[in-house]
């Protein structure tokens, strides 16, 4: 398996890496993205979604790999998205992976109530594998997010997807996302805590 460290930059023209809007705005500025450290990266071209941080950070595109997705009734109340039990709601789990490298980075499981989705925006999570971030920029979606949770904890059997032990740990956090004054999903991400502390 290739680090993303180790890509060089023709391998990385052979893939959209960013927004053509912000490619765009970087060459009027005369500003090369690969001499930018990731940091740099990371102000000048997030929005604030994990996809994109991730992007600018690795200087790699994400994809995601869909492990499971299923429309369920709920078992029990969920007050965060304002629920009781027998609404349907999507359950969703996927990892965000590096699309050269075909490294994991990010383990995610989503509970999303569609019907307070649009029809268009349902139609593309379900059946396409363009990760939430990018459909919400791609609809124009207007959107706010809570974090409601955050916690560490072994990885267990989450440790295949990142070749770890099954000690290790694995951090998280929990978030709400409302769009329209109401809450439309709830999102929990986790990585190993052995990531992102140098560059890969």
């Amino acid at each position: 398996m290739m680090p993303a460290s180790a890509i060089n930059e023709k391998q990385i023209n052979q893939y959209e890496l960013m927004r053509p809007d912000l490619d765009d705005s970087l060459a009027r500025n005369h500003i090369e993205a690969s001499k930018l450290s990731p940091f740099q990266r990371i102000l000048l071209t997030t929005d604030g979604t994990v996809t994109e941080i991730l992007e600018a950070y690795l200087f790699e595109p994400m994809r995601i790999v869909k492990l499971s997705e299923e429309i369920a009734a709920t078992k029990q109340d969920i007050p965060y998205l304002n629920l009781k039990v027998g609404n349907e709601v999507i359950d969703r789990k996927i990892l965000l992976q590096g699309k050269i490298s075909r490294k994991n980075f990010i383990y995610a499981e989503s509970i999303i109530v569609p019907d307070r989705l649009e029809p268009k925006f349902r139609d593309q999570l379900l059946n396409s594998k363009i990760p939430i971030g990018k459909l919400w920029l791609e609809h124009r979606s207007e959107t706010f997010k809570e974090i409601v949770d955050s916690s560490q904890e072994p990885a267990e059997k989450l440790s295949d997807y990142f070749q770890i032990s099954k000690e290790d740990k694995m951090l998280s956090r929990t978030y709400r996302v409302f769009s329209n004054r109401q809450p439309i999903m709830m999102i929990t991400e986790k990585f190993p805590a052995s990531y992102f502390v140098k560059d890969f």
